[in-house]
């Protein structure tokens, strides 16, 4: 039965979902933090039965194990690497006798998301958390044997509380959120800072770090080289994917022998003639034209062994003779972009 309109007195909602949390649609990465906990997968079987309790190194990864307490370590007590790769591991959980004999702990790649249960681990050299949700880097000041710590692929957007890691020689923040480098000052032993990937608009803050020889900071947002001239030690040099127009403020880093700067915007090849030790020089997708520019800053550099320049005007405006320029700017070459050449 209907009414003259047609209507037969059903009311009917015309469905619409309401997103709550809107933010879940512009970071994939989202967490909600009162959503219900994530499901610890435990270990179905001892995985470790038939290990031997005086085994030093201990390497389980991508068995979904979601618990460390699962696996019982307290049973081995030499255990000084442990390996959880690629698991689904939450937390950070170990038995206090395990965890001061541990030198290295690799947690590589799974749901970590707060950096708790790391106060016994007072011996350890290495600690991996790459591939987690990190937010916030705390409670490792205390590792004071650390020489290696990796945060690769987390969601840290402030470099903090690495005080009192005086030995520690390489640290690893690619692929973050970080906008400023910044409290490094205690780091003295430093060698190899990588910062790639993340939001970087400034060398700056680096002048304490007499012992850095490679840093990397490709895929940032720099637009100039100022800002490492107190760093006489550094040997590597990677730039890629940034905003940099011009060559200057190198002149006093004379021990570099591998400079990338490819995929910037840099017009002239300048400003090189200090850097006698160069053995490496990387410069695709520039606006590199002048081959003059090559022979005049390159062709007495006689440690000079490879070069890449395809993607520049150099390369692209006479693709047939590009190589045999080069080849006559500098003599000596060994290796033009992906292609080894005679040595005259």
């Amino acid at each position: 039965m209907k009414d003259s309109k047609g209507w037969d007195g059903k009311l009917r909602v015309e469905p619409k979902a309401t997103i709550t949390n809107p933010e879940a649609l512009e970071d994939p990465d989202y967490s909600d933090s009162d959503a219900p906990p994530v499901e610890e997968i435990e270990a179905d079987e001892d995985l470790l039965e038939d290990e031997d309790e005086n085994v030093e190194d201990i390497d389980l990864v991508h068995f979904r194990i979601g618990s460390i307490p699962a696996l019982r370590l307290e049973r081995f007590p030499k255990l000084q690497r442990l390996c959880l790769r690629q698991n689904q591991i939450t937390r950070i959980s170990l038995p206090p006798s395990v965890a001061s004999l541990l030198l290295e702990l690799d947690l590589y790649d799974n749901l970590i998301s707060h950096m708790k249960g790391l106060e016994d681990l007072s011996n350890l050299t290495s600690l991996d958390l790459s591939f987690n949700k990190i937010k916030h880097i705390k409670n490792v000041s205390h590792m004071a044997k650390l020489t290696d710590l990796y945060f690769v692929q987390n969601k840290i957007s402030k470099i903090e509380g690495l005080e009192g890691l005086t030995l520690l020689r390489n640290l690893e923040l690619g692929a973050n959120r970080i906008r400023e480098i910044e409290n490094l000052d205690t780091l003295t032993s430093l060698e190899e800072l990588w910062l790639g990937k993340n939001k970087i608009t400034e060398l700056k803050n680096l002048d304490s770090l007499q012992n850095l020889r490679i840093l990397s900071i490709q895929s940032n947002r720099l637009t100039s080289l100022d800002g490492l001239s107190a760093l006489p030690n550094l040997e590597e040099l990677y730039l890629s994917h940034n905003a940099i127009t011009e060559l200057s403020g190198l002149e006093s880093n004379t021990n570099l022998r591998v400079l990338d700067f490819s995929n910037n915007q840099v017009s002239k090849l300048e400003n090189l003639s200090s850097l006698t030790n160069l053995e490496e020089l990387w410069a695709s997708n520039n606006q590199l034209s002048s081959f003059e520019e090559v022979e005049r800053e390159l062709k007495e550099k006689e440690k000079l062994q490879t070069v890449y320049f395809e993607g520049n005007p150099l390369q692209m405006n006479g693709p047939a003779v590009y190589r045999n320029k080069v080849r006559l700017a500098i003599p000596h070459i060994m290796q033009i972009d992906a292609t080894y050449v005679r040595v005259s």
